[in-house]
């Protein structure tokens, strides 16, 4: 399989990074749902925390390279062409995917910066944005989650997209981002 997108099918780095992102988005929602569960003032409730700050600034930092692939390669033509209202719907549902990817992690590390707390990336402690300010903190914080549970629509819309077109339409959108199987 070619690394790069072709103008019939996505290549293996934009497969690749799609079903990673959604791999780390999996973990980061298990996680913070998952700590609520743990008793306050654990171990296992802190760690929670801790994997759910490194694997959302994770998608930060991958999500400005599945960007930058796909302004360098060619995104695929969908077979048969879908309407040019769908196109426009499509367009949309991306760019707020795209801009959710990137607003939820930088409000997370404006949510811990502005609580004076320690941001922690994989052994790094990466720096404050802003200076301690706790109802600020308090207020960034209660927009991350309110913007979270806008999240689970968003890429269950995405989802069911997909397996419309797929199931209903069977035009080639959701083989175009799955993997190629070896043939028996």
């Amino acid at each position: 399989m070619n690394w790069n997108n072709t103008t019939h099918r996505y290549g293996s780095l934009s497969i690749s990074l799609h079903w990673l992102m959604l791999a780390l988005l999996i973990g980061v929602y298990a996680c913070i749902n998952l700590h609520e569960l743990a008793p306050r003032g654990s171990d296992l409730r802190a760690d929670l925390k801790t994997w759910h700050f490194m694997l959302g600034l994770t998608v930060f930092a991958l999500v400005f390279l599945r960007l930058a692939v796909r302004f360098v390669t060619p995104s695929p033509q969908m077979n048969p062409q879908i309407a040019a209202w769908q196109r426009h719907f499509a367009h949309l549902m991306h760019g707020a995917l795209y801009a959710f990817l990137i607003l939820m992690p930088v409000l997370g590390w404006l949510t811990l910066s502005a609580e004076g707390k320690v941001i922690p990336f994989f052994g790094l402690e990466l720096p404050a944005l802003i200076g301690p300010d706790k109802a600020l903190g308090k207020s960034i914080e209660d927009i991350h989650t309110t913007i979270g549970t806008v999240g689970y629509y968003l890429i269950g819309l995405h989802a069911a997209a997909a397996l419309y077109h797929h199931y209903f339409v069977q035009d080639d959108t959701l083989r175009r981002m799955l993997p190629l199987r070896k043939r028996s």
